[in-house]
C-alpha cells in the first residue's frame, strides 16, 4: 500500500477554517456591521428545483474531547447529474460549520481517532475509483489515502488506541485484481456464473460467489490481516473496548441464502494470532444485528428479531447478550416496536436506541436491568443518526414537518440545542404547508393514524384537490419528519392525505400481520378511510382526488384503482401487479416462499391477491414509472399493467428511467420524475382550488 495525496479532502485552507470557526465558537455575539440590504421577497411555495438545493444531513459523530460533531450532507450536482456526500465538522458549543472534504467527489462514514487527532473517512481517489478509508489531520493540511485495496472498503472502525482498523471488503474480482497489477481491464466483462440460490440483490446485480469478510490493518506498518472466512458475509464489526476482540453480525448457517437469520459472533482481534476460532453470541433463529459491546466489554447489545414465523413482519427487539456466551435478555418485549442502533450509555447501565412508534421516531434509553423507558429525544419529530460523546452528550440527526434533518446536541436536563443550519437560507424564501396529524377509525373500527399537509396559506372552509399518498414497506410509517414530496405537492394546492394502514411499522407486530396474505384488503380500507376523514372535514373534494404511491405505495395504489373509480389520476412507482412474475426474478424469493408459499404449491393464492386480475375495471388515468435496473420490484412488472391498461384503452403512460435502481439518484431524472407526476395530476385532476364548506 502506498499513501498519496489527492482530491477528495479540501486544501491546506482547512487549518484557517478550523480556526476561524474556533473564533466563532469563542465569540459567538461578534458579527461584522451588517450590510444594507433590499427589503426581503415574499415566501414562495415549495417547487421541484428546491429538491437539488436542500441537502440531506446524516451521520453525526462527536470528537473525542467533545468539542466538535463531524457529519455529512448529500446534495444533488445539476452540471455532473449525480449526489454527492461531503463531510463537515460543527463545533459543539455552535458556531460556524467546516467543510473538510471537497465537493468534487462523494466522501462518507467521518470517524474520529480516539485520540481525537485524525478524522477518517470513506472517497475515492478518483473518479471511477473505489472507496478507500483516507485520514485527514485535524490541525491542517491534505487528506492522506490510507488504503489501497483492489476492491473498495465497504466500512471500517477505528481500534481503541488508535493503531489499527477493522476493514469491510469483499472479495475481489478478477478484473479488480488485475486492474491493481497495472493490466487493461477487459472490453467485454465475463459472463455471471450462477450458482447460489440468492443470486441478484437490487443496487449490486447478479450475486457470485464472493463473500465479504473483516480485516486488520496495522497503521503502522500498513499490514493488512484477513481475520474471517469462509461462504459466508460478515458485516458491522464492533471492537471491544480493550481491543482484543470484534463483534461482528453474520448469517453462518449451512445455506445462508435459506433463511434471515443472522447472528452476533465474536473475533479474536490481538495482533499475529494465528488461528482466530469464532465464538458464535447468540443463537435466535430470527436476525439478530448491530452489535455494540458495553464499556467493561462484559455484555453485547444488538437488535433481535424473535418471531421467525412472522419474517419480515416481525419486529426487530433490543437484546443485551454476555460477551462470553450464552442466553440473550430481550429488553423490549414488552415494548412492541422497531428498535435500531443500539449504543451502550457511558456508564453501561442502558442502551440507546431509537424506537419507531405511533408516527413518531424517537430516542430511547433503555435500562439493562429493567424498568421505565426513558425518552431522551421525543416529541413531535423524527430522530435519525445518532452518536454518543464520551462526556454522555448525544448528536442526532432531527427531522421535524417543517425542518429536513440538522445535527442537534443534547445538554443538561434534557435540553436539545440546535448545532447545524444546513438548509436555511433554501427555506428562509419558501412557505411550506401546514402538518397536523391525524387519527380516524378504519371501516372494521380500528383506529388509524396518519398526517395531512394542507397548502401554504390554507383557508378552512376551502375544499381543494386532494393527494393520497401512500407509503412503500409495507413495514414502514409516516412520522413527524420533514416529507419533501409531500410538500411539493401541497405547494401545488393539494391536501395531501398521508395514512398509516395496517401493515405499517410503529404500531406493533400484529398491526404489521394485519395484511398476512391480504395485500390490498384491510390497507385498502385504512387509506380509503384517510380520504373520507379529509372529505368529511371540508379538506378534500370528492370529485377531486388522486392517489399515488412507490414501491408497496405503488402495489397498493394498484390495489385502489382496481377496486374504485373515485380517483381522477394515479401514479404507481416501482410496483407490481401480478405477483407470480417477481418469483425468481426480484431479490425476495425467501419473502414469496414465506408468506404465499411456493407459487407451483399455492398458484390461488398469488393470483387472489394480484390486483393484475382486476384490471378491467380500472378507469383511473395511470401515469406508471420505474427504474430500468431495479431489482427489487423489476421494471416488468409496470411494462405489464402498462400493456394492460393500454389494451383497455385507460390513459397511461409508462416511464422508464435508464440505469436507475429501485429508488432514483439522478438529479435530472428525479427532477423529470416530480415534474411529471405534477403535469400527469393537473391534467386529469380539475382546477388547483375552489371555496365551498363541507
Amino acid at each position: 500500500m502506498n499513501r498519496r495525496v489527492s482530491q477528495p479532502a479540501s486544501s491546506a485552507a482547512f487549518l484557517l477554517l478550523l480556526l476561524a470557526a474556533t473564533a466563532a465558537a469563542a465569540a459567538p455575539d461578534a458579527a461584522p456591521p451588517a450590510p444594507v440590504q433590499a427589503a426581503p421577497a415574499a415566501p414562495r411555495p415549495l417547487a421541484v428545483d428546491d429538491l437539488f438545493r436542500i441537502g440531506a444531513v446524516g451521520e453525526p459523530r462527536i470528537s473525542p474531547e467533545g468539542r466538535w460533531v463531524a457529519y455529512t450532507v448529500t446534495a444533488s450536482h445539476r452540471e455532473a447529474d449525480e449526489q454527492r456526500s461531503r463531510v463537515w465538522m460543527v463545533p459543539a458549543a455552535g458556531g460556524e460549520a467546516v467543510p473538510l472534504t471537497a465537493e468534487a467527489r462523494s466522501a462518507s462514514k467521518p470517524r474520529w481517532s480516539p485520540d481525537g487527532r485524525f478524522l477518517a473517512f470513506l472517497a475515492a481517489p478518483d473518479e471511477d475509483g473505489e472507496d478507500q478509508v483516507w485520514t485527514l489531520f485535524r490541525e491542517g493540511g491534505e487528506a492522506v489515502q490510507l488504503t489501497d485495496t483492489a476492491q473498495g472498503v465497504t466500512d471500517f472502525e477505528w481500534s481503541p488506541d488508535g493503531k489499527r482498523m477493522v476493514l469491510v471488503l469483499q472479495d475481489p474480482t478478477p478484473v479488480q485484481l488485475a486492474v491493481k497489477r497495472g493490466e487493461k481491464e477487459p472490453e467485454n466483462p465475463p459472463p455471471w456464473v450462477i450458482t447460489r440460490r440468492q443470486f441478484k440483490l437490487d443496487y449490486v446485480g447478479y450475486l457470485d460467489s464472493r463473500r465479504t469478510h473483516l480485516y486488520l490493518l496495522d497503521l503502522a506498518t500498513e499490514e493488512l490481516t484477513q481475520i474471517t472466512a469462509g461462504d459466508f458475509d460478515d458485516s458491522q464489526p464492533a471492537w471491544s473496548p480493550d481491543g482484543t476482540r470484534i463483534a461482528f453480525t453474520a448469517n453462518r448457517s449451512a445455506d445462508p441464502d435459506s433463511t434471515y437469520n443472522t447472528d452476533i459472533w465474536v473475533v479474536s482481534a490481538v495482533p499475529g494470532k494465528a488461528e482466530r476460532p469464532l465464538l458464535q453470541i447468540t443463537t435466535n433463529p430470527g436476525p439478530d444485528a448491530s452489535p455494540a459491546f458495553s464499556p467493561d466489554g462484559g455484555s453485547i447489545a444488538h437488535t433481535a428479531a424473535t418471531d421467525v414465523a412472522a419474517i419480515v413482519y416481525a419486529m426487530n427487539h433490543l437484546a443485551v447478550a454476555p460477551a462470553a456466551g450464552g442466553p440473550a435478555k430481550v429488553l423490549t418485549a414488552a415494548l412492541d416496536r422497531n428498535t435500531f442502533a443500539p449504543r451502550f450509555t457511558t456508564d453501561g447501565a442502558a442502551v440507546l436506541v431509537t424506537v419507531e412508534d405511533d408516527g413518531e421516531q424517537y430516542l430511547a434509553r433503555v435500562p439493562v436491568d429493567g424498568g421505565a423507558i426513558e425518552r431522551v429525544i421525543g416529541g413531535p419529530r423524527a430522530v435519525g443518526g445518532f452518536d454518543l460523546g464520551r462526556d454522555g452528550r448525544i448528536a442526532a440527526v432531527v427531522s421535524e414537518p417543517q425542518l429536513p434533518g440538522e445535527v442537534f446536541l443534547t445538554g443538561d436536563g434534557g435540553s436539545l440545542t440546535r448545532l447545524t443550519h444546513t438548509n436555511d437560507r433554501v427555506l428562509a424564501g419558501i412557505r411550506l404547508g401546514e402538518v397536523e396529524n391525524i387519527h380516524f377509525s378504519s371501516r372494521d373500527g380500528t383506529p388509524i393514524e396518519g398526517f395531512i399537509v394542507t397548502p401554504p396559506g390554507f383557508t378552512p372552509g376551502t375544499r381543494h384537490p386532494a393527494f393520497l399518498r401512500i407509503h412503500g414497506g409495507p413495514m414502514m410509517q409516516y412520522d413527524w419528519g420533514f416529507h419533501f414530496e409531500a410538500q411539493l405537492f401541497a405547494a401545488a394546492g393539494y391536501v395531501v392525505v398521508m395514512a398509516n394502514p395496517r401493515g405499517s411499522a410503529g404500531y406493533g407486530q400484529d398491526f404489521c400481520t394485519a395484511i398476512w396474505r391480504a395485500w390490498g384488503e384491510k390497507d385498502f380500507e385504512d387509506v380509503m378511510a384517510a380520504v373520507d376523514h379529509a372529505v368529511a372535514r371540508g379538506l378534500a373534494d370528492p370529485g377531486r382526488l388522486a392517489v399515488g404511491g412507490w414501491s408497496y405505495g405503488g402495489m397498493l395504489t394498484n390495489h385502489v384503482i382496481t377496486r374504485t373509480d373515485r380517483f381522477k389520476a394515479a401514479y404507481t412507482g416501482a410496483s407490481a401487479a401480478l405477483y407470480i412474475t417477481n418469483y425468481g426474478h426480484d431479490e425476495y424469493q425467501l419473502w414469496w416462499e414465506g408468506e404465499l408459499g411456493l407459487p407451483w404449491e399455492n398458484p390461488e393464492l398469488y393470483e387472489t391477491m394480484s390486483p393484475f386480475y382486476r384490471v378491467a375495471k380500472v378507469t383511473t388515468p395511470t401515469l406508471i414509472v420505474g427504474g430500468e435496473q431495479d431489482w427489487n420490484v423489476p421494471i416488468v412488472n409496470s411494462e405489464q399493467l402498462y400493456q394492460a391498461l393500454r389494451r383497455l384503452g385507460v390513459p397511461t403512460e409508462l416511464v422508464v428511467y435508464p440505469g436507475e435502481f429501485h429508488e432514483f439518484t439522478t438529479p435530472s431524472y428525479l427532477e423529470d420524475l416530480y415534474t411529471r407526476m405534477l403535469g400527469w395530476f393537473a391534467t386529469h385532476v380539475p382546477g388547483p382550488a375552489a371555496t365551498g364548506g363541507p
